[in-house]
């Protein structure tokens, strides 16, 4: 079993920056693909943005709603996830999730990176708020 704590949210402004940050309790870290997935009140649960395993290579993937302002990147000696959100958004306000899974390799990874249904590990939330 991974177990992974997301610290991080909290209540921000508009325009403002945060890091959310994902800590997994195992020591082959480098093997898992990494995501972070979001949901907001009365809405499904939403793709953010992904990271491959670094045994596989390299990549990234984002949602078009965050491309351009949220980056997603790992720290494989922290055994560590994060998500640095900047120009902050109302509409960005939801529980944001710590995802976890090995899918692989590439081709499943290009594929299958975007849907929740990939991951077996999750984190249990942390809410981000931001206000206008």
């Amino acid at each position: 079993q991974v177990q992974l704590v997301e610290p991080g949210g909290g209540l921000v402004n508009t325009g403002d920056s945060l890091r959310l940050s994902c800590a997994a309790s195992t020591s082959t870290f480098n093997r898992y693909d990494m995501a972070w997935f979001r949901q907001a009140p009365g809405k499904e649960r939403e793709f953010v943005a992904a990271i491959l395993n670094d045994r596989l290579g390299t990549g990234t993937a984002y949602s078009d709603d965050v491309k351009g302002r949220f980056t997603i990147s790992r720290d494989n000696a922290k055994s560590t996830a994060y998500l640095i959100m900047n120009s902050l958004r109302v509409d960005d306000t939801a529980v944001y999730y710590c995802a976890a899974d090995r899918l692989g390799n590439p081709g499943r990874w290009r594929q299958y990176n975007s849907n929740p249904r990939s991951y077996e590990y999750w984190g249990k939330g942390t809410p981000v708020t931001v206000s206008s």
